[in-house]
């Protein structure tokens, strides 16, 4: 059985506090000095608002733990569930963006349980193809919209446009915009520009002939403007490579 690889490089989440699931939300892995990290967003993490702090759950309860749903090891297409806790010795276990703290809405957490689990890495660098991105260009948030999945722990493919020049920052923050049809449990996921091959525009007016599926990570989704509309905040891949540069 063949999957595209991003439908396996995004993680089905679940934000609990002592087995109580509060929530659901998207993740993905990345491979740094210290080790494999989960990037997520920090209003996962910390159960709150990065607008107002207050609990985002509507029983108030905030999260002191993570269940990754992992894909198995040498078995794709089945997955294995794996707790993650949010605290050690008091203190969360995440890491917050070096300048921009608990501002910016992307964290990373140091995975420990792996026994029997495969991980498919993105790759920071942007991917194989520096795929030309510019506005109304497609890109796609793959995720978990409400918890869903489609079909095992698959994720859900859910494709829009940039909405705003990716190369300046939205209120002075490294976030452009995307204009998706994006829901809650989206958030965490990755933001990529993928294409199925064939000629590609790889920038500077040329274009690379492909033979198979070429993709490039553009950021982490972060949730929209405001419930009334399909604007959404991407954290941009730069501000991904900062926090993990400074683990």
């Amino acid at each position: 059985m063949q999957f595209a690889q991003p439908s396996v490089q995004s993680l089905l989440i679940e934000m609990q506090f002592n087995g109580q699931r509060l929530a659901t939300g998207t993740a993905f892995v990345v491979d740094t000095s210290l080790g494999p990290h989960l990037i997520t967003n920090r209003h996962n993490v910390t159960g709150r608002s990065q607008e107002t702090g207050q609990p985002i759950s509507n029983t108030g309860g905030l999260p002191n733990e993570l269940v990754v749903v992992h894909n198995q090891k040498g078995m794709l297409g089945n997955w294995v569930r794996r707790t993650e806790l949010l605290e050690a010795h008091g203190a969360p276990r995440w890491v917050e963006h070096p300048t921009l703290g608990a501002s910016a809405d992307v964290v990373a957490l140091k995975l420990t349980a792996l026994d029997d689990v495969e991980l498919f890495p993105h790759d920071l660098s942007g991917g194989e193809a520096q795929i030309q991105v510019g506005p109304a260009d497609p890109v796609s948030v793959v995720g978990f919209p409400f918890g869903l999945t489609a079909g095992g722990s698959l994720a859900i493919w859910a494709t829009g446009f940039v909405a705003s020049e990716p190369n300046v920052n939205f209120n002075d923050f490294p976030i452009f915009l995307i204009d998706c049809r994006s829901r809650q449990g989206q958030s965490g996921s990755p933001v990529i520009a993928y294409r199925s091959g064939g000629a590609v525009d790889t920038g500077n007016g040329t274009a690379t002939i492909f033979d198979g599926p070429v993709q490039r990570l553009m950021g982490i989704y972060s949730g929209r403007v405001n419930a009334e509309s399909d604007l959404g905040f991407v954290w941009k891949l730069s501000a991904i490579q900062e926090l993990v540069g400074a683990l």
